[in-house]
Order: structure tokens, then sequence, then C-alpha cells
């Protein structure tokens, strides 16, 4: 945690939030805002200068993606500019320059150790980890790098009589995963499927695979046909905050539309021992998967705010707020989490005037506009 002196708990907060233009920017935003305990300015920033995110911030930049050699030095830039006293990054892209960079802020970045990173946003190297450890959520996995271990993967995990499974090792929502089902009805697919749908067949997917230059590496898994959880919860050094798991009853490119939150005790007592084993910090979201028998086994791991958190909001639990004030070395007050709470997702629509002024449609279908400081 940065040494910079702390606003009282009664004075204004100043926020830099980075991936203005997430899935998750939205709820996350009206989550910060929803405590009655401070004020609180949020400084958005994102690659994109069109992101929705600018819209609901009180002053909004446009940066760098966090891959750019350029990045972290504008980040500083803005945060001393801004007199930031939190820094917290909803984008994976940026975790590892942000943590890499953290002496660089006068402000608490939000993120883990680059150790604890490594593990978390490689699944070959989580999967491997918590086999090792002797997790009993671990899946089972193989990873490869060609194409002959890739169909001995495949054979060894039980297709064609099952499916099977893989993904790259490191990548964001549903980039790159397949499922392999043997007889899958191409021409069903193509006429009843939507676009993205991820189920095909080896067949289908060889010839791309081993169209490139080299064979992609891939973690091949055993496919999980039961629930989906996902389970938000709050790093703290040796310790961890409060733990809530949620169901992903509806989603759609990797994010959640629907869902319940559920006292899952199994998957409460699992997701805490493995960011305490991996020594993760500051909000971390643990996705699990039921197979066949019912047994949860973790898919992923985002060491970041996910983008569905606000759905543990709506049943009591404000992490996001509590886990910049766990930045901040404040003491937290008791949650009690209303099990049970359901939320649905829906569209909203944002517009900008010709002058670039962002607006929402208001009562009888007028702009309202909500003025936004543009740089």
């Amino acid at each position: 945690m940065s040494n910079q002196q702390r606003p009282p708990e009664d004075e204004s907060l100043r926020i830099l939030l980075t991936g203005a233009g997430a899935p998750g920017a939205s709820g996350i935003i009206k989550s910060l805002r929803a405590t009655e305990e401070r004020e609180i300015d949020i400084v958005a920033v994102d690659a994109d200068p069109n992101a929705y995110g600018f819209a609901l911030a009180d002053v909004d930049y446009t940066v760098p993606h966090g891959e750019d050699p350029n990045y972290v030095n504008q980040m500083v830039q803005i945060a001393g500019e801004e007199q930031i006293d939190v820094v917290l990054p909803l984008t994976t892209a940026e975790l590892f320059p942000l943590s890499r960079n953290r002496d660089k802020f006068d402000a608490t970045v939000m993120v883990s150790d680059p150790p604890a990173l490594e593990i978390a946003n490689d699944k070959t190297e989580l999967y491997g980890f918590l086999e090792a450890e002797g997790f009993s959520v671990a899946p089972e996995f193989r990873v490869v790098d060609t194409e002959s271990e890739f169909l001995a993967a495949v054979e060894e995990l039980g297709y064609p009589a099952t499916q099977v499974c893989f993904k790259p090792p490191v990548a964001s929502g549903m980039r790159g995963f397949r499922v392999l089902e043997e007889g899958s009805d191409r021409l069903t697919q193509l006429l009843e499927s939507k676009p993205n749908d991820a189920v095909t067949t080896l067949e289908a997917v060889l010839p791309v695979l081993t169209s490139g230059d080299s064979f992609p590496e891939l973690a091949v898994m055993e496919y999980l046909p039961g629930a989906e959880y996902s389970v938000d919860l709050l790093g703290m050094d040796e310790n961890v905050g409060p733990v809530v798991p949620r169901s992903r009853e509806r989603t759609r490119a990797g994010i959640s539309f629907a869902g319940v939150v559920e006292e899952r005790t199994d998957l409460i007592r699992a997701a805490t021992d493995i960011s305490q084993a991996l020594g993760l910090e500051y909000n971390i979201n643990v996705q699990f998967k039921e197979d066949d028998s019912g047994d949860p086994k973790v898919i992923e791991i985002n060491p970041r705010v996910a983008g569905t958190i606000v759905m543990g909001v709506g049943a009591g639990a404000n992490l996001p707020y509590l886990g910049v004030k766990y930045a901040l070395g404040e003491s937290l007050p008791p949650v009690d989490v209303e099990w049970g709470t359901r939320m649905v997702r829906y569209w909203q629509e944002l517009f900008r005037t010709p002058e670039g002024e962002p607006f929402h449609l208001g009562e009888g279908s007028k702009p309202t506009h909500t003025p936004t400081l543009q740089r």
C-alpha cells in the first residue's frame, strides 16, 4: 500500500478507474457511488475515446492500451494531476503493467503482486498449481503446443465419446474457448445457433489450428456440463474478506445477465483457500463449473474486480467499495448478505450530441443531458 496521507472518511475520495468501456464499468461505478459514507469522484480512463463509462464519471481521459510502452507514464501523470487516492483496474491487460510499476504512483494501486498474477492469469499455470497443492476443485487438463499433443490430449480426455474443451492459457471472456462434440450437426448450428456458439468438431478446428506458422499453446480440459458459479471475494494479505458466490444462469460473451446470490459454503471455502494459497489481494473473482457429478471445478480466476460484482452489491455486499476501504487501510464494517437475491441485467443506451455531449433518454423521450468533462 502507498504511504501517502489518506483522506478522512468524511471527505471526498478520488478513484482512477481504468477500462471505462468494459461491460461491467457501469455496475462498478454504481457500486462505488452507492456508499453513503463519503462522496466519491471518479476519474475514468479508456483507450476508446467514446467509452460509454466516460458519461458516468466526473472526469475522463483517453489513454493507450495497457500493453503500450507509454501506458504507465500516462497513468502516473493522470493520477498525479488528479490527486488520485486509489487506482482501480477493470481490465486484465492492465494488471501486469500496473502491478510492476506500483511504486511510481502516490496512490494505492488495487492489484496483486506479479508472481500471484503470473499463476492466476495463466490457466495452465493455475490448473497445475491447484493440482500440485491438492485442491479437489482442480480440473483434469493437458497443456499442448503441437498437433500430435493436441490429438493425444483430446483422446485421453475422452473424445469422441465425451465432449472436451480447450482455450488459450491466457485469454479473457470467451475468447478462444471451444467445445469439441463428435457428430455435431454443423448445418443445424449454422442455421439455428448464434455466431458465438462455442460447440464445434475436431474436424472443423484442426485445419484452423494447424494453419499458422506454429501450433498454438492450448489448455485442453475436461468438459464441465453442470451449473456455473462466480465467486467474488476480497483478499487482504493473510485474510480473506466477504466471499459472495453467485450463479451464472444466463451469460452472453462471458458476461452474466441473470443469476442468484447463493450461500454455497463449499464454494466459499474453496475460493478462500485458493486466494490465500496464491497470495492474491484486493477484489478477486473465482469461477467454478460443476462436472457431471455435481462437483465444482475451477475454470478460471480473474485477479481483479469482476464485471458482474454488482450482483453482490444488490445483496448487501459492496465489495468494490470495501476493496477501496481496504486499499486505504481503513477498517471494514460487518457485511450481512441477503442470500437468494436475484439479478437480471438489461441494455441501456447512451447517446451523444453532435458536439459530443452525452445524454440518456428521459421521460417522454426527451434528452436529459449529463455534462462530463472531456480531456
